[in-house]
């Protein structure tokens, strides 16, 4: 069975999104990312939604860049996250380091590196 992986991103990082999907796929990983359509408008039936599709998941990964604080449905999507208290990983997946937004500011954010996310994986598959 594979493991239900969310994958908040800002919408102008969807390409990071859809290489992170591609390896996944590559590697035959035993993972299912899903996600929220980025062509949706964000409104009140879209969190609605989305706080359901996270609370199907087992984990949440949160790609972080310079878009990241002012992506409003990437930040609700991780704050859904930690309201119902599933496992986020933040990662970086660019060399700039901007200003966060206070919702992850101090948080620990890893480096974009499929060892970084197999290690995040495993910890939730393991019981």
């Amino acid at each position: 069975m594979n493991t239900r992986i969310f994958i908040a991103f800002a919408v102008e990082d969807v390409r990071f999104r859809d290489a992170l999907v591609a390896q996944a796929k590559n590697d035959k990983s035993p993972v299912e990312f899903i996600g929220m359509p980025t062509k949706e408008s964000w409104n009140e039936k879209w969190q609605i939604n989305c706080r359901a599709r996270v609370k199907g998941c087992k984990g949440v990964v949160a790609l972080i860049s310079q878009h990241t604080a002012h992506a409003e449905g990437e930040l609700w999507e991780i704050l859904c996250a930690y309201e119902q208290g599933i496992p986020v990983m933040l990662m970086w997946i660019d060399d700039r380091r901007p200003a966060l937004p206070v919702l992850i500011k101090g948080k620990r954010i890893s480096i974009w590196s499929w060892d970084n996310l197999k290690t995040f994986i495993d910890q939730l598959r393991t019981p």
